[in-house]
């Protein structure tokens, strides 16, 4: 059997966290066994679905690297099949007309509630033998209704879940087609995945409710219903549901805010599934790994700290070149001209050890271009009476000592010797000048970096 799995977001939204998870496990268990990943545009919600949607969708996916193989399909392309299919249950007797309105509906869930009964539909309108059906009231375009078994259970191996079994009772008759002729989410979902031939559903556990009446639709089709495997849902940091403020965001805002594709796919890995003690490891190392077993069917928690120690880890494994292309985009969009000295491969190098994401690498780059007024109280506190005489007699070396790093340290310490002084002393307050904090690499190391003149305009301003 060659695998097929799926994605099939709603394009009502942007592509957020979970529905990334949800992307990439289904595309690494394809991967690991050879098979197919199917990306299918669930868009039949049309007041909502748009194409910025869409879009959002696409980009998340191209940014995560999740390749597809197939498609993008979009349902909204494939209303003849869905209505093909409609024609043909209804020709079967498996699905019928529901002329029930509205208004019928609301009173007759009301009634069932008063009851202390299950609000459901009453297969009023149902066909069965010697049954008298009400005639159809003129005027009242019908929804179409599946006929789902009205005894037995309907059950499956769930390969996160384990069994999970419903009594068909518990299953009113679904609606496959609105009044307007339009299919429904279910029931378009069901033709599409026999039609794809997709052997391994994998999805959230908000749709476990959904799948015992779509095995029921497959088996009336007679066609033999994929493996589901439902995921757990995602908590944010402090255990709650997870909402905009820790982590249900556009993965896109993943990239805005500094984070590298390789460590945000790294982390969604481990949110919910384990190899081990392995937390580090690359994509192809995870579709290697992956399986389903290890799945947890308990819920996974977001951890931002985590996913910014997954993060400081592949920015300082990174190319400088490639982060340098990435900083540089993010200063200019600040307003911040790039020079050509220092050069910026150069001081992410410096740096990049030293943040956990793009967004500080660019703080920490930015001081090296822009025209630096540290905040006068942080002056007035480093530059002692005690460090002065020191400091302005670095500003008078500095003129003509060879501009660069082992040099420089050398100089510093010379005159920390000379002037009876520990490194701090002079160091901060020479960081101060610079850059405007008292920390920062080694203080030779980004002297070097600054272009002589630029160092010694900064300290002469303020000696």
């Amino acid at each position: 059997m060659t695998i097929r799995t799926r994605f099939a977001p709603s394009p009502t939204g942007y592509l957020h966290i979970g529905g990334a998870r949800t992307a990439l496990f289904s595309w690494a268990y394809a991967r690991k066994f050879g098979g197919t990943f199917v990306l299918r545009i669930e868009d039949t919600d049309v007041e909502r679905s748009t194409p910025e949607a869409v879009q959002a969708i696409l980009d998340g996916m191209k940014w995560l690297n999740l390749d597809y193989d197939e498609g993008p399909y979009y349902q909204m392309q494939r209303m003849y099949r869905y209505k093909e299919v409609i024609q043909l249950m209804l020709e079967q007797g498996l699905a019928y007309h529901c002329y029930t309105s509205p208004e019928e509906l609301e009173a007759m869930r009301e009634a069932q509630r008063s009851k202390g009964e299950k609000p459901r539909y009453d297969g009023r309108w149902r066909p069965e033998p010697g049954k008298l059906l009400p005639v159809p009231p003129s005027g009242v375009q019908p929804v179409v209704r599946f006929r789902n078994p009205a005894s037995g259970t309907v059950a499956w191996q769930d390969l996160v879940k384990g069994v999970i079994e419903f009594d068909n009772a518990e299953l009113d008759d679904l609606v496959i087609a609105r009044a307007d002729g339009t299919p429904t989410y279910n029931f378009c979902v069901v033709v599409d995945d026999w039609d794809m031939n997709i052997t391994h559903v994998i999805r959230g556990d908000d749709h476990v409710n959904n799948t015992p009446r779509q095995i029921n639709i497959l088996k009336a089709l007679g066609a033999t219903a994929p493996q589901y495997a439902h995921l757990s849902m995602i908590l944010g940091d402090d255990g709650t549901k997870l909402s905009k403020r820790h982590g249900a965001v556009s993965v896109m805002q993943y990239d805005e805010d500094g984070y590298l594709p390789e460590a945000v796919i790294n982390y969604l890995a481990r949110l919910g599934w384990s190899h081990g003690d392995d937390e580090i490891f690359s994509a192809e190392q995870f579709c290697s790994w992956f399986d389903l077993n290890h799945i947890t069917p308990s819920a996974a928690q977001f951890n931002t700290e985590k996913l910014n120690w997954v993060n400081q880890h592949y920015l300082k494994q990174a190319d400088n070149a490639r982060l340098s292309a990435l900083v540089r985009p993010r200063l200019e969009a600040r307003g911040v001209s790039v020079g050509a000295s220092p050069v910026l491969e150069d001081v992410v190098a410096l740096y990049k050890e030293r943040v956990s994401t793009l967004n500080e690498l660019a703080d920490e780059a930015e001081v090296f271009y822009i025209d630096l007024h540290p905040a006068k109280e942080l002056l007035d506190e480093q530059l002692s009476a005690e460090a002065l005489p020191a400091l302005r007699e670095l500003s008078e070396r500095f003129a003509d000592i060879a501009w660069e790093a082992p040099a420089l340290g050398a100089l510093i310490k010379e005159l920390l010797a000379k002037h009876k002084l520990k490194m701090p002393r002079l160091a901060m307050p020479l960081r101060v000048m610079l850059v405007g904090q008292t920390h920062t690499p080694s203080v030779d190391a980004v002297l070097a970096l600054f272009p002589r003149e630029t160092v010694l305009a900064r300290m002469r301003r303020y000696l």
